[in-house]
């Protein structure tokens, strides 16, 4: 019993309230966005609200922390487009469940730590990126299509959407200053569509977008020949949305930490997250990953526990089993006023108020990520290149902290007192610090305040004493610690390190 108490959260105090409203709100944010994504992709719209359900209610139950809600993200969704165009949905399924598998093992691995590695320019700029995305996409709902041609909607039309969604964030920024007792949100999309009914107003409709009237979700196994030539077309599909949907997920969860002041678990966010793509692959869904916007939505509304999204899942369940008449009728204009005020929360304001005292390096590599986020839509590939220009950077600062303290002792020894790592950055400075030539016949190189960090470090060390062996000098390496003699020692069969030590000198270990 303490087993499953742990499992579901249920020893923590919940505001049961509190947290059925939030994930009232969070489905009524989640459908119009899955069916948008579905109809973007080319799947039928139903596909779309599957993959929202089953991606909600097993992260939500077994998810790697409360508050954290997923869905049919549209990043993950992106990368499935041009599969779906080349070999048709039963592939795409194929490759959901395969990406659901690798999302596994990474969690079986416990790689998803590695998150940690993401530094804190690269999520400004993620989160900066991921706000205008939200944002640029809810502009999509002021377009109408005309005769086959995508259009900006005018006079009227544009108007009642415009006063429609400036009503919404108005409540949705006037509410909680008078109670918080009930979401913001959910009350604003309860309000517009009371007055859109009350004054019969002609605005779009979610059942404008298409139809979400269905069945529970059919079992069938992906309809594709099982060769290698088939797992040679999907992999790289599930490949990429797997990565996509670990960087997503995991960003987001480490997001939620910090609003929260608590911690969450990657290693079983993944396994969560690879389960229900897995399903998702096996019942008709279209896959996914936690969702940032739906996430904020749902912390926004006061929900701390797993309820929230156990109450979204079911209620675009139910939905689809017999409320369809009714959220067909949901005001857009409600539902993009909730988005655009989601879109200014998630947004670091923060990041702004700081640029002037934040490295050039870390502004460079925050503006990179938001454009490549918001121009490309490809969330992991924008990390990627943060985290490799944070990395790259990091390397190059450190390459020019490399120092020598130089002086001969009363016995005419040379002392080369280091200082700063020795890496592949940092060799070619190293090796301009030795005068070979003029030095005396003895010298010591002494690593007390540096370390000796990787191959080229190795291979820098083995010239240097071929160059002093040559000229008939002897080298002593003084102070390298335990990992660094191990590297020597490692590297003695590929390359021969020329290295003499003096016992006289005791090497420095972590005892």
């Amino acid at each position: 019993m303490k087993n499953i108490i742990n499992l579901f959260n249920l020893s923590q105090k919940v505001d049961y309230k509190i947290e059925i409203l939030a994930g009232l709100t969070v489905a009524m944010t989640m459908i119009p966005e899955s069916l948008s994504f579905a109809i973007l992709a080319g799947f039928p719209p139903l596909v779309g609200l599957y993959g929202a359900f089953i991606m909600g209610i097993v992260t939500a139950i077994f998810g790697g922390r409360p508050g954290l809600i997923s869905g049919g993200a549209g990043a993950t969704v992106i990368v499935l487009i041009a599969l779906m165009k080349s070999h048709g949905l039963e592939y795409v399924f194929g490759a959901v469940a395969l990406a659901g598998i690798i999302q596994i093992v990474v969690g079986l691995l416990k790689l998803g730590k590695f998150i940690r590695l993401v530094p804190q320019s690269v999520m400004y700029g993620f989160v900066n990126g991921l706000a205008i995305v939200i944002f640029m996409s809810q502009l999509e709902q002021f377009k109408t299509v005309v005769n086959g041609q995508t259009m900006w909607l005018s006079g009227t039309p544009l108007l009642v959407m415009a006063g429609l969604v400036v009503l919404t964030i108005a409540l949705v920024v006037v509410l909680p200053k008078i109670t918080k007792a009930i979401p913001a949100s959910l009350v604003a999309i309860l309000v517009v569509f009371s007055v859109v009914l009350i004054f019969n107003i002609d605005t779009k409709q979610v059942q404008d977008i298409a139809s979400v009237s269905g069945s529970l979700p059919p079992f069938h196994i992906p309809d594709f020949p099982f060769t290698l030539e088939t797992l040679q077309i999907i992999f790289p599909y599930a490949l990429v949305m797997a990565a996509v949907g670990l960087t997503e997920g995991l960003l987001t969860l480490n997001l939620v930490d910090e609003i929260t002041a608590t911690k969450g678990n990657s290693n079983r966010e993944c396994l969560a997250q690879g389960s229900a793509n897995i399903l998702n692959g096996f019942f008709f869904g279209m896959g996914g990953c936690p969702m940032i916007a739906q996430t904020l939505v749902n912390l926004s509304a006061g929900s701390r526990a797993r309820l929230s999204g156990i109450v979204a899942a079911l209620t675009i369940l139910l939905i689809i089993l017999i409320g369809a008449p009714v959220i067909g009728k949901l005001p857009l204009a409600a539902l993009t006023g909730v988005m655009i005020m989601v879109a200014i929360g998630t947004f670091e304001w923060a990041s702004l108020k700081i640029i002037n005292r934040m490295p050039k390096s870390d502004i460079i590599v925050m503006v990179i990520v938001m454009l490549i986020t918001v121009f490309l839509h490809n969330l992991a590939l924008a990390v990627l290149v943060g985290v490799i220009v944070s990395a790259l950077v990091f390397a190059w600062d450190n390459a020019k902290r490399i120092r020598a303290r130089k002086y001969v002792d009363e016995n005419g020894v040379k002392h080369y007192e280091i200082y700063g790592p020795l890496f592949f950055g940092s060799v070619t400075a190293f090796a301009e610090k030795f005068d070979v030539l003029n030095d005396p016949a003895e010298v010591i190189i002494d690593f007390k305040e540096s370390r000796v960090a990787d191959m080229s470090a190795i291979e820098a060390l083995n010239a240097l004493t071929e160059r002093y062996h040559k000229v008939g000098k002897k080298v002593h390496l003084r102070y390298l610690s335990q990992d660094c003699i191990s590297l020597l020692k490692n590297a003695e069969a590929i390359i021969d390190v020329n290295i003499m030590e003096d016992p006289t000198y005791k090497i420095v270990t972590n005892e």
